[in-house]
């Protein structure tokens, strides 16, 4: 696992996709910083975190459209078959690679925070609970990523797909409004990211909440192998 999460990595680090999607995240950052903080001297730094999440929701099919569809598309992926690792440290090497890039886009962010540090004393429990919140939602992202990559050798569908799936399920309690039954409209807010996002923009940490986003991240990766196993048989 170790081996395939240092060459997803690097290989982050040795194109454009990497350093494009860092570079996105400090310029928006930066805008909605200069908006919220600067110009409008909003005191609470989590407008800023909250802004950046749609930015965040775009960016990481980007991180990993190419995870496995690349492998398919070169007909290397005979190689991860063959390979003396199991399918579980193979995805789990490019899941960590990417959320590795994307962990790295929001630590960006702390650069804007420290420089408010610098006038007034922010609250660290809105603050840590808003980092907390948006690496969950991060990680169940990159896992569904993940998985739509393997489904396709077509990097662009695995991209498109991947932020169809997540704009849906971080909305999907939009839908609530017009839905008359309560039952579908429990199932809907049960499913929503946004629902289970919201109270660690608040400083809450709740365990559901929690146990949410991590059952998430580990159902897409598991979905993965399930997938690659499959596809080694056929």
């Amino acid at each position: 696992m170790t081996a395939i999460y240092k060459r997803e990595l690097k290989s982050y680090l040795t194109s454009m996709v990497g350093y494009l999607f860092i570079f996105f995240i400090l310029v928006l950052a930066g805008i909605y910083f200069s908006a919220y903080q600067l110009s409008a001297a909003y005191p609470k730094f989590e407008y800023t975190l909250s802004a950046i999440t749609f930015v965040f929701l775009i960016g990481v099919p980007i991180l990993t459209m190419r995870v496995l569809a690349e492998e398919r598309k070169q007909k290397t992926e005979q190689a991860l078959f063959t390979a003396p690792v199991g399918f579980p440290s193979i995805v789990m090497g490019k899941f960590l690679a990417s959320l590795s890039m994307y962990t790295l886009g929001m630590g960006i962010t702390l650069a804007y925070f420290l420089v408010m540090c610098l006038f007034q004393v922010p609250d660290l429990a809105v603050f840590c609970g808003n980092f907390l919140g948006l690496f969950l939602l991060g990680a169940a992202l990159c896992a569904i990523g993940t998985y739509i990559s393997s489904l396709t050798e077509n990097q662009v569908i695995a991209a498109v797909g991947s932020l169809a799936i997540g704009m849906l399920l971080l909305f999907i309690n939009s839908f609530t409004p017009v839905i008359s039954s309560t039952l579908v409209m429990e199932i809907m807010d049960g499913l929503s990211f946004y629902q289970h996002y919201l109270d660690f923009t608040r400083g809450l940490l709740n365990l559901s909440d929690l146990t949410f986003f991590v059952s998430i991240t580990a159902l897409f990766l598991f979905l993965t192998v399930r997938h690659l196993e499959r596809r080694r048989v056929s």
